[in-house]
């Protein structure tokens, strides 16, 4: 799997995170969506990550960690993006956008 950021959601990502202690996750969030199939790609800031199941992927600026079982529901080629106008990051493909208002969680529990 290849991960890449655009210069833009790499410049608002560390803002966010800026001082903090955590890892980056692209998580692939089923909670309240009914069944593992209907999940939404969403970044998370974690404290750790979860063992034997958290995968880490370097991307141009630098680790982000992917569920090992989630890989699945996701390109082969990503791109996180930001967009100004709807104030949220994007996740693309090059033959689609998965989650074009991908929410950032910090700590979610």
């Amino acid at each position: 799997m290849k991960i890449e950021w655009t210069e833009k959601a790499s410049e608002i990502i560390n803002q966010k995170i800026s001082g903090r202690e955590g890892h980056l996750k692209l998580k692939y969030d089923t909670e309240g969506c009914g069944c593992v199939v209907s999940g939404i790609p969403t970044l998370w800031y974690v404290h750790e990550p979860v063992e034997g199941e958290d995968l880490v992927i370097e991307t141009n600026d630098g680790p982000i960690l992917v569920e090992k079982s989630k890989m699945v529901f996701l390109d082969e080629q990503l791109k996180i993006d930001f967009s100004p106008s709807s104030n949220t990051f994007q996740l693309k493909s090059p033959g689609q956008i998965i989650n074009g208002r991908m929410n950032f969680v910090l700590f979610p529990e």
